[in-house]
């Protein structure tokens, strides 16, 4: 894929903590410091409030999911985009903010991406008992042909976020011990990789960041207009 500038097959030399945890996923520990960290946190104290703030998204047939999440740039829930919170209370989107164009365009050249103009932010909170199924993150096809990077920040406490195949949920997996401040980033041959959330960790993310459980920030190219 023309988006990769490293070989996904050895640890990324660009930073001497990030890992190739497959061709196509690269994984950062420790990408944010604590101001960093802080800095996102505050931002989603204002992103969740409403309105079209921080709600619990259901599947098509009413389920819940175990998670609850707001959308910055556009709004997605299973299975659409839109400009508006159509599952919540109606109102428009929030915009996508300066701060992820930046930090996603800072993640891209870090992991060996051409950044890309990301748009679309889902940001889910997690308490001690939520997971997140494996599932792919199906935009326009035109971005999945080029292999767009999807990007997550993570925030809080730990969790063991699990990978699979581009064309099945079952093993083999790669479980990556995400913590406060990873950086993930998978694209290339990757971009269609099952991907979720199998466990989190309660106590262990940085008690001065004052988060009780997990936030993930995760950027995409829509490619919508």
């Amino acid at each position: 894929m023309s988006q990769q500038r490293l070989s996904f097959d050895a640890p990324v030399g660009a930073v001497a903590d990030a890992v190739a945890v497959r061709p196509g996923v690269v994984w950062v520990p420790g990408w944010l410091d604590d101001v960093g960290q802080a800095e996102l946190f505050a931002a989603f104290g204002e992103w969740s409030r409403p309105p079209a703030g921080l709600r619990t998204p259901h599947m098509p047939d009413g389920s819940p999911l175990s998670i609850r999440s707001v959308c910055l740039g556009w709004h997605w829930y299973p299975y659409a985009y839109s400009r508006t919170c159509d599952d919540h209370d109606g109102a428009p989107v929030k915009p996508f903010p300066p701060l992820l164009s930046r930090l996603g365009h800072e993640a891209c050249t870090l992991t060996g991406f051409e950044p890309v103009p990301f748009d679309a932010a889902i940001v889910n909170l997690y308490d001690a008992d939520a997971k997140l199924g494996l599932h792919q993150d199906k935009e326009a096809d035109e971005v999945i042909e080029r292999g767009s990077p999807v990007v997550t920040i993570s925030l809080g406490d730990t969790c063991t976020f699990r990978m699979a195949g581009t064309t099945t949920r079952n093993r083999p997996h790669d479980d990556v011990p995400l913590a406060s401040g990873d950086l993930l980033v998978f694209g290339g041959p990757a971009r269609l990789a099952y991907h979720g959330v199998t466990k989190l960790h309660p106590g262990t993310g940085p008690p001065s960041l004052g988060l009780d459980g997990r936030i993930s920030i995760t950027l995409r190219e829509s490619g919508l207009r």
